[in-house]
This record gives C-alpha cells, structure tokens and sequence, in this order.
C-alpha cells in the first residue's frame, strides 16, 4: 500500500510537471507574438508621429503663405489706391506741363517771328549795301557775322599807309555808305579800326590802338559830312589784338589792316519789337 501510494504520488507530479512545461510554453508563444504585435505597432506609431510632424509643418508653412498672400493682397489693394491717386496727380501735372510747353512754344514762335523779321531786315540791309557800294573791288567787302551786316574795307582803300588821313576814294565808297545809313535811321553804325601788329611810333599817337582809334573816328567824321545822322554813328578802335590771320607775312599784314563798319538795328529797339511780340501773346493769353 506505502509503495502504492508513493507511486500515484510521484505520477500525479509527473503529470503537474508536464502540463506546466506546456503552458509555459504557450504563454511564452503568446508572449513573443504579443511582443511582436507590439512591436509593429510601435513602428507604425512612430511612423505616424513623423507624418503628422510633417503634416503639422506643412500646415504650417500653409498657414504661413496664406498669411503672406493676405499681406500681399492688402499691399497690391493699398498701393493700387495710392498709385490711382498719383496717375490721377500725374495726369494732371502733365496736362499742366503740356499747356506750359504751349505756351513757350508760342512764345519761341512769336520770338522767333521777330528774330525772322530781323533777318528779313538784315537780308534786306546785305541788298541794299551790295547795290549801293558794289563789289567789283576785292578790297571791299560786305557780308554778314552773327546775324549782323558789315562792310570791311582795306587800309589801302582808305588810308595811306601809317596814316590816319584819308584818301581821295574814301569820299566816294563813304558816300555811298552814308546813303544807306541815311535810309536806315532805325540802325547804328559802328566804325571799328584794326591794325598789324607792326608797333606804331610816328606823330603824337603813342600806340596802334591810338591808330585804329584816329582812322575810326576819321571814318565817322567823313560819314557825318557826307550827311550821316551822327547820332546813329560810333567809332571804336581794337588795334592789333583781333588779327584775321597771323601777322607772319606781308600780305597777311595787309589783310589785317582794316576797318569794319558794323550796321546794326539799335539794340533797344530790337527789344522793343520783342517786347512787342510778347505782350501780344499776352494779351492774347488773357483773352482765352
């Protein structure tokens, strides 16, 4: 009976001891799959969490370009306000600038209607000499500098040389000249001496422009016997200081011993007929 007993007690722990080894290993299985299922579950979260990071960026940076869009929006609107506003000012300078520019062209125009009649005048002076005096002489000439009419005559046709005395054939060439002075009393006449650069040292004259001067207003004093308004005269004398070419040779000398007779509208009244011309525009202004 003992020995009975202590088998069934030795295969009743037998038994327990093979069914724990079994379970264990079922709840080891189960642990490992549970394990594994955690695991995956692990890697899928934190795949989520990286997602959702990106997603909440990119709503972000979204959010952000909205915003800038709104801002963008808002300054297009204002400045598209402000820049109605400055074309409206602008339109407005310019139709302002363009009535300015008008009116200075009218004005140009009307000056230059008078510097035209100016010309016109000089045109007809440049005739009037040419036929007056000829030109049949190369010791005479007439032509026009800077808009105005002059008449350039050789020492030898006037004076001998060194001299302030004049010759027989001034008489004559500055008669004709006093004729046409005569018919312009409206213009001025300006007799201006020149010399070479040959120093002068004869008589009581200290110098050459002593000498332009003296043939300068012996020029006038003939002009003015020959009839000649004296009011309308002047004598000037420039010496050798504005030489036609250099004083080098003879010949050139020659040709820078002269005497210029300059007729010339008086400058006041050459304003007045400007002035003329612009207070007409003005009061044609005032009218409109």
């Amino acid at each position: 009976m003992k020995k009975f007993l202590i088998l069934l007690v030795s295969t009743s722990l037998m038994f327990t001891s093979c069914v724990s080894k079994k379970k264990y290993a079922e709840l080891e299985a189960k642990q490992k799959q549970t394990q594994d299922l955690l695991n995956t579950a692990t890697v899928k979260l934190n795949a989520c969490e990286a997602d959702r990071a990106a997603a909440n960026a990119t709503i972000a940076a979204l959010e952000k370009r909205v915003a800038d869009l709104k801002s963008d929006k808002d300054n297009l609107i204002k400045s598209s306000k402000e820049l109605t506003v400055l074309t409206q000012q602008g339109a407005t300078n310019l139709e302002k600038s363009l009535e300015s520019l008008k009116e200075k062209d009218l004005k140009i125009s009307r000056l230059q209607d008078a510097l035209n009649k100016k010309d016109s005048v000089t045109l007809a002076l440049v005739t009037s000499l040419k036929k007056e005096v000829g030109l049949n002489d190369e010791d005479i000439e007439i032509n026009v500098e800077k808009g105005v009419v002059f008449i350039s005559l050789s020492d030898k046709v006037l004076f001998k040389s060194g001299s302030y005395q004049l010759s027989n054939r001034a008489n004559e060439i500055l008669g004709k000249v006093a004729t046409v002075i005569n018919s312009k009393p409206d213009f001025e006449a300006l007799v201006e001496g020149h010399t070479d650069n040959v120093p002068y040292s004869n008589g009581v004259l200290i110098d050459n422009w002593d000498l332009s001067v003296k043939r300068a207003t012996a020029v006038v004093r003939k002009l003015k016997e020959l009839g000649a308004n004296p009011a309308q005269l002047i004598a000037a004398g420039r010496g050798e200081f504005v030489p036609l070419v250099p004083n080098t040779t003879a010949e050139n000398k020659s040709t820078n011993r002269r005497t210029k007779i300059y007729v010339l509208p008086k400058i006041d009244q050459f304003y007045t007929m400007i002035e003329e011309e612009l207070e007409t525009l003005s009061n044609e202004e005032g009218g409109n």
